[in-house]
């Protein structure tokens, strides 16, 4: 096997417990409220585009692959 492509595979990661991330809300919702405030939106999972992202889908594989018998590469460890 030389590659795999995963569909969706940002949306696959959890965040770590405690890790509390907010973004603006999405074209076509409110972005404020009856008060006049600015809203945010509390993201539950990592979504495309988030900084962290791409590390919490890493952290969700990795012991995966390790359990299946996969050694990482000695020459680019991530």
């Amino acid at each position: 096997m030389r590659r795999w492509d995963f569909v969706a595979a940002y949306l696959q990661g959890e965040l770590q417990d405690g890790e509390v991330v907010y973004c603006h809300a999405p074209p076509g919702y409110a972005t404020q409220g009856a008060d006049g405030r600015s809203r945010v939106c509390r993201v539950e999972k990592p979504i495309y585009g988030m900084a962290q992202a791409g590390r919490r889908w890493q952290r969700s594989l990795f012991p995966w692959l390790l359990e299946w018998g996969f050694t990482q590469c000695a020459s680019d460890p991530c």
